[in-house]
């Protein structure tokens, strides 16, 4: 049976067309005239990824980002199956930043910081040497307005700020970024990086907390019943190999504040450059400026399923305007 058969492709106004002429994001829906998948079990969602997974991570490449609307996907069970059925090998989340509670099998609560704060445009995990390569996110219950999750290619970050500010990403590849955490004793929820020492070591024990930060190249202090975690220079321009060119990998936004509505919440998290300098607050201005002008944002709708290769799109939350909204999510290397 022909893919063509199955998934049809659709375009809404929200896309952005790239310079090859693909669609970001690709965004799939049931073939309304094949009863395969417009039954109302999500078995038959499994059956067509299976049969045409080749053809879906072809897709992923090319595209960035591929959005499943209107599938039978209806609860956190059903959208496990659909992780499943991929194939992907799980990517455990530990080290993690970001607080998270797992719902059932590979699903988990994405971030869990109150819903009117907005989380900046990141690589998930792009502060850690090891982080995931494809992300899912799935829309449990809608939002009623606003609490969109914004998606962006990240070549393109990269190309605008090399032309804008050539003379900060030369020092950006060469030095990289050291990113800063204080992390609490007892898990904070009020903002997006918010999580505890004791559930990063996953221990209550300062001296294991210590051994666990060594082994992970991380240097420990404590202050208080907080620790100060200081990684090692990571790099924060990646290389996407499928396609031959540079990204802008990293969470430098970690770093940016603006005082007056601390839009990201506390500072208990940054970064600066590898060789101890501090970022331009100037320089991220403009590279906020620069996500905003090239991110595509589509309004949730209940079911959807968001299928994100993670090395070339970076994604961030922009602030719930009216509940509900429930979005889980599961990592994958």
């Amino acid at each position: 049976m022909g893919t063509e058969n199955l998934f049809r492709e659709v375009e809404l106004p929200e896309q952005n067309s790239q310079d090859n002429g693909v669609l970001f994001p690709a965004i799939l829906s049931p073939n309304s005239g094949n009863e395969y998948l417009t039954a109302s079990e999500v078995v038959d969602f499994e059956d067509a990824i299976r049969a045409h997974k080749p053809w879906l991570e072809s897709l992923l490449l090319k595209s960035g980002a591929i959005l499943f609307r209107g599938f039978p996907v209806k609860s956190p069970s059903d959208f496990n199956m659909v992780i499943e059925a991929f194939g992907y090998p799980e990517f455990p989340y530990n080290g993690g930043i970001a607080p998270r509670t797992q719902v059932l099998g590979r699903v988990y609560t994405a971030n869990e910081s109150p819903l009117d704060l907005e989380i900046p445009f990141h690589h998930e995990m792009a502060y850690a040497p090891d982080f995931p390569t494809k992300l899912f996110f799935f829309c449990e219950d809608e939002p009623g307005a606003g609490g969109e999750t914004p998606i962006v290619l990240s070549h393109i970050i990269y190309e605008k700020m090399k032309q804008r500010h050539p003379d900060f990403v030369d020092q950006l590849e060469k030095h990289g970024l050291t990113y800063v955490k204080i992390a609490p004793e007892d898990d904070d929820p009020s903002f997006h990086s918010g999580t505890s020492w004791k559930s990063l070591f996953k221990t209550e024990d300062k001296s294991i907390a210590e051994e666990r930060a060594a082994k992970q190249a991380i240097k420990l202090k404590w202050i208080g019943t907080s620790a100060k975690l200081t990684r090692n220079p990571l790099p924060a321009i990646g290389f996407d190999k499928e396609n031959g060119r540079k990204t802008w990998f990293n969470s430098i936004l970690a770093a940016y504040r603006e005082p007056e509505s601390e839009k990201f919440g506390p500072s208990k998290t940054w970064a600066e450059l590898g060789n101890g300098d501090l970022v331009d607050d100037d320089v991220l201005k403009d590279v906020l400026k620069i996500l905003k002008e090239e991110c595509v944002a589509i309004p949730w709708k209940k079911g959807d399923v968001l299928l994100i290769n993670n090395l070339t799109v970076l994604h961030g939350r922009r602030p719930l305007v009216r509940p509900p909204r429930r979005i889980l999510a599961s990592l994958c290397k």
